[in-house]
């Protein structure tokens, strides 16, 4: 019996819910941490697949939440009450100033052709007293990675990044730039993210290579054996590596 590959929709879909799974458990466990009122109005720039949105419409039930992405794919199906949808590059969104009273941000800053702009512009949207977190990736060079075999995968992943235009060390600069914008109680958490730490994170590293990893190969960053290798030694513990930081960090805006 053959078994059909995934569409290219249907596989952002799988990885998607795999981020998710990954992902929320600490994002909710942070935001749990902050006092959003009932009546909160949240902004979630770059929602996927909307998970968080959702969670944060639960979250402030007399309140409100605006989720953008410049696609909505994914969010056709989310639904909550109190929850809005827009798709949109939020790089040419416009706020006025105070309109929410929190704004998360994943993996979303780095990304953009200006991060340090938007990130400006976001700390004015946020109310007096309004929280801000964003969450981003550092990834750590390929050359230190723990085997040859890491190091020739890591750096095929990471030139897809920079063919992006990404900057992959935006996410270390993000406390201080929060509290360069006048953000007060910063602070921050650090995962670190690679082979070998954590059953979901290896579950979403193996998915991606095998339903986004063709491209490598095609274009001779790395060979197809190199690919199956690495995806076949993640839970070994020789194979286990740091080749990410996911920072987290927050803040909130000084009340009037």
């Amino acid at each position: 019996m053959t078994s059909t590959r995934p569409t290219a929709q249907e596989a952002e879909a799988i990885l998607a819910a795999l981020w998710e799974r990954n992902y929320d458990p600490l994002t909710t466990e942070l935001i749990g941490r902050l006092p959003l009122g009932a009546g909160a109005r949240c902004l979630d720039i770059g929602a996927g697949a909307g998970s968080m949105s959702k969670w944060l419409a639960a979250r402030v039930p007399q309140g409100s939440v605006l989720a953008v992405d410049v696609s909505t794919a994914l969010l056709d199906g989310v639904r909550a009450p109190g929850l809005t949808v827009r798709q949109g590059d939020i790089e040419a969104e416009q706020f006025a100033p105070g309109s929410f009273d929190f704004i998360l941000a994943r993996g979303v800053f780095s990304v953009l052709k200006s991060p340090d702009e938007l990130l400006t512009r976001a700390v004015r949207w946020l109310a007096p007293g309004g929280w801000m977190l964003v969450e981003d990736f550092y990834f750590m060079p390929a050359d230190d990675a723990t085997t040859p075999l890491g190091r020739r995968v890591v750096e095929a992943y990471l030139r897809v990044f920079r063919a992006q235009g990404a900057d992959m060390r935006f996410a270390r600069r993000v406390p201080a730039r929060l509290a360069a914008e006048g953000l007060a109680g910063v602070d921050f958490h650090l995962r670190p993210l690679g082979p070998g730490q954590g059953e979901y994170e290896n579950e979403l590293m193996r998915r991606r290579l095998e339903l986004q990893g063709r491209p490598l190969v095609d274009n001779g960053w790395v060979s197809a054996e190199d690919l199956a290798g690495f995806v076949a030694t993640l839970e070994e513990p020789a194979s286990r590596d740091v080749t990410t930081l996911l920072f987290s960090v927050w803040g909130q805006k000084p009340p009037a």
